[in-house]
């Protein structure tokens, strides 16, 4: 089974001085930004809804009309400063949950950012079914080649809701990944080797594949920070879709998968599976480990 050290999340103290920000307060400036980790070291944190009103590119923050948030303040509008895959994916009109931190200096941060609303209800139904399905079968949960694959409705790296009926009528392959690996034979080489499928199945003609990556650690790999993740490697996502959602749902596909991931502290020991599903929705091939052939499963992809 690999092994991957996640870098330890400081604890959160309280007792700082807050002082709220109303939209006619200080403005969010990207340069006053500090790191998720130094500001949470010091500060509370606190559960948030809310709308989102406006979107400052410029300025590297989002505009919410919040919730009221019991025993801290009431209801109102507010600037937030984000990260940028936040950023990116945030849409007027939407509505949000995410973990609010004020900062010493006056600022508020939003991270852990997830769709809310009708979105978030989606994937819940589907979630619960996906839940029964799986404590149903119990041992028998686990999905041999030729079975069909399992149902589900996660979030796509851009929040958008991507349910496993979208890919009929596609070839998938698909993976299990972490955006905190560190060890470059695991999650890093899963995902250059999918890139490579990628540009090779293009070049040969391959016209229907879809590259899917669900993540192992959805407690910290939330649609933005799996946008950031693409970004920062420079990923084609027009068929490459990383996807995360409820800790429930990423466990039950675990199983029915075959897929072992368990949190030990800081370290997340996890196996690798490589799978192929064709076009119909059922499993076709799948590679176990992480030394798989590119060429081998070009093979296999029909054109």
């Amino acid at each position: 089974m690999g092994k991957a050290r996640l870098a330890a999340i400081p604890s959160l103290q309280a007792g700082a001085l807050l002082v709220m920000v109303l939209m006619a307060g200080p403005a969010c400036r990207r340069e006053e930004a500090r790191s998720v980790s130094s500001v949470a070291a010091k500060t509370e944190s606190y559960a948030i809804t809310g709308e989102v009103i406006d979107v400052a590119l410029e300025k590297g923050c989002l505009i919410v009309r919040h919730d009221a948030i019991p025993g801290y303040m009431p209801a109102m509008t507010m600037e937030f400063l984000v990260e940028p895959g936040d950023l990116q994916n945030a849409r007027r009109g939407s509505r949000i949950s995410a973990t609010m931190i004020p900062s010493e200096t006056g600022d508020f941060r939003l991270v852990k950012i997830w769709p809310a609303g009708e979105p978030a209800a989606v994937v819940r139904r589907k979630t619960q079914d996906l839940v029964d399905e799986t404590t149903h079968l119990g041992r028998d949960a686990y999905r041999e080649v030729g079975a069909p694959a399992p149902a589900f409705a996660l979030f796509r790296q851009d929040g958008e809701v991507v349910t496993s009926d979208r890919f009929r009528g596609r070839q998938v392959m698909l993976n299990f990944i972490f955006t905190r690996c560190p060890v470059a034979t695991m999650c890093p080489a899963a995902v250059a080797r999918f890139q490579q499928v990628q540009q090779k199945a293009r070049a040969s003609g391959v016209n229907n594949l879809e590259l899917v990556s669900i993540s192992l650690d959805p407690l910290h790999d939330t649609p933005g920070v799996l946008r950031e993740y693409a970004r920062s490697r420079m990923i084609d996502t027009s068929n490459y879709s990383f996807l995360t959602g409820p800790d429930a749902a990423i466990r039950a596909l675990l199983a029915q998968f075959g897929v072992l991931a368990e949190f030990q502290g800081d370290l997340l020991n996890h196996t690798l599976a490589t799978l192929l599903i064709d076009e119909t929705g059922k499993i076709a091939w799948r590679a176990d480990g992480s030394s798989w052939s590119v060429d081998e499963f070009l093979s296999r992809l029909k054109r």
